[in-house]
């Protein structure tokens, strides 16, 4: 898939955990910024031999659709069937077992091919004399349990084994990423050089930029031969439809994504259009936060777009004020009627305004049975779209007009003080040549990778 490259803004010593649930997709095993880009093909790539295959072929012999290969033997270890579920658990867990027989098929290969990669990482490790200690695994999956889950160790083993999985099968996984992400420091990462004259262009360009809009997208890329074309467009098209039911991008993008942005979920991180090529560019740009759109045919296959969010550059955002608000809410009657329940919000709302301020609107809220709820600490950005720019515009002390339903009340929100953010300044210097280094060991990695599966011995049962 040919694309402008991307600047990468994962930490130099961050280390994403790739797990296949969304519950999950946030979990870090060292601190850092976790996003990469989709990386473009290497250049110091050895050029590939060209494969000719005839238009019109024969197979000689049964092509069984039904025949499943659950195991794998790589290099002489062995990969289970037990291994298979205990992932695959995770991935159904995530989308609460709302996964079609046809989709779990697909899933149950996606997840093999995963522990293969996982198991040819940690070889590759221990050849070169890279061991994680067992202190350190337990360490990890103990900060993962308390950071995902707010539970000790006890708790997160019982729900691992609740839902089909287990703690094994999670600290192996925990064991093979940071086996390959030490065996990077010390085989790649050295070797990676990022000029300070790149830098400064790459700052200079960025600060040209200032106010105009940057997005946040989330991309599942799936590679296509022409010969493959219309099967992999038919897969693409049944992924968006189990988003759009409800599924997780995140664990979809881990296990069926084919760019590098993969292992962090699809993340893109903020980038401008005029970085994307041109079919996912005029997508995006009509892209609201939280929309889908896809799959789109580009070069190489095909592309799912999510747009997480987006923001101008070099430009403080107002959805990141901290507010003070106060919430004041009433319960309708049982049995009231939608006319009465406009009527009673509609004086609500009158007798709200003319509270005069947050110091009064308590005795207000009294006098009217009404529930009063403050919080000084709302960033605007995590309410809800429709009310955002609303709760924005408020001076101190006005309050919303009043929102909710017959089943839950209605309620208005008070605007009592508001902290405005500082101007984004971007990243400095170190960050920029941090993120430009990170990007190019992602893909060095990506090629290492490959060179191991090409050489390894796989046996199937």
């Amino acid at each position: 898939m040919k694309k402008t490259a991307r600047i990468s803004v994962i930490s130099r010593t961050g280390l994403a955990l790739g797990l296949a649930v969304s519950v999950l997709a946030t979990a870090s095993l060292m601190p850092g910024v976790h996003a990469q880009t989709i990386a473009p093909a290497d250049p110091e790539a050895p050029a590939a031999g060209t494969i000719a295959i005839p238009e019109n072929v024969t197979l000689f012999g049964k092509n069984d659709p039904n025949l499943r290969r659950a195991t794998a033997v790589v290099n002489g270890d062995i990969v289970t069937g037990t291994d298979v579920d205990q992932r695959l658990a995770l991935i159904l867990a995530a989308n609460e077992n709302k996964v079609s027989a046809e989709e779990m098929n697909r899933l149950r290969q996606q997840v093999l091919r995963n522990l293969i990669d996982e198991t040819l990482q940690i070889q590759e490790a221990k050849a070169s004399e890279i061991e994680i200690p067992d202190e350190e695994i337990d360490q990890t999956y103990a900060r993962v349990a308390q950071q995902n889950f707010n539970q000790n160790i006890s708790a997160m083993d019982a729900y691992l084994a609740r839902i089909g999985s287990s703690a094994a099968s999670l600290k192996r996984q925990i064991r093979g990423e940071l086996a390959w992400q030490r065996l990077l420091r010390r085989n790649v990462q050295p070797f990676i050089n990022v000029s300070e004259e790149e830098v400064k262009e790459m700052l200079e360009r960025l600060r040209a930029a200032k106010g105009t809009e940057e997005y946040r997208l989330g991309e599942i890329y799936l590679a296509a031969t022409p010969e493959a074309r219309q099967q992999v467009g038919e897969n693409a098209r049944r992924i968006v439809d189990q988003l759009r039911q409800g599924g997780s991008f995140v664990a979809y993008a881990r296990q069926y994504s084919q760019a590098s942005t993969a292992a962090v979920g699809g993340d893109l991180g903020w980038i401008r259009l005029g970085q994307l090529p041109a079919e996912l560019a005029t997508a995006a740009r009509e892209l609201q936060p939280n929309q889908l759109v896809g799959p789109i045919e580009v070069p190489g296959g095909f592309s799912i777009l999510y747009l997480i969010d987006k923001r101008q550059v070099l430009t403080a955002d107002p959805r990141d004020a901290v507010l003070a608000l106060k919430q004041i809410s009433i319960s309708f009657p049982k049995g009231i009627t939608e006319t009465q329940a406009t009527k009673q919000a509609s004086d609500f709302a009158k007798a709200m305004r003319a509270a005069h301020g947050c110091g009064a609107v308590d005795a207000v809220a009294g006098q009217l049975g009404a529930q009063v709820v403050a919080n000084d600490q709302v960033r605007a950005r995590d309410l809800p779209g429709q009310l955002q720019e609303m709760v924005l515009n408020l001076s101190i002390g006005e309050t919303s007009p009043p929102f909710g339903s017959i089943q839950d009340g209605v309620r208005v929100l008070m605007l009592c003080g508001r902290d405005d953010p500082k101007a984004d300044q971007g990243p400095s210097f170190d960050e920029l040549m941090s993120q430009l280094e990170d990007d190019r060991v992602n893909k060095r990695a990506q090629a290492y990778l490959r060179d191991l599966r090409r050489d390894a011995i796989i046996e199937y049962n």
